[in-house]
């Protein structure tokens, strides 16, 4: 099972607006989708991220959530309720 949590991060002069993840694993940071609403930015970043570092496999379930500072999504192997496309 692996964690992970996205914050988002706004726009400076020199970097557009971003979704950050941290996972045990270290940070990584995503371009904002202004075409997304808030949620699916960071749920699409968690995903990408989750990807990135090879910890999803077909049949993984991700848990995903809000809280009062971003929000958190949990993998889980080998439930075979959600595939990753």
């Amino acid at each position: 099972m692996q964690s992970l949590t996205t914050k988002f991060i706004p726009c400076t002069n020199t970097k557009g607006s971003r979704i950050q993840v941290k996972a045990s694993r270290g940070t990584k940071y995503y371009s904002y989708n202004h075409a997304l609403n808030a949620e699916q930015n960071h749920y699409q970043a968690a995903i990408q991220c989750a990807k990135d570092w090879d910890w999803v496999k077909d049949g993984d379930q991700i848990v995903f959530g809000g809280y009062d500072k971003g929000y958190h999504a949990v993998i889980v192997a080998g439930y075979n309720s959600v595939i990753i496309t």
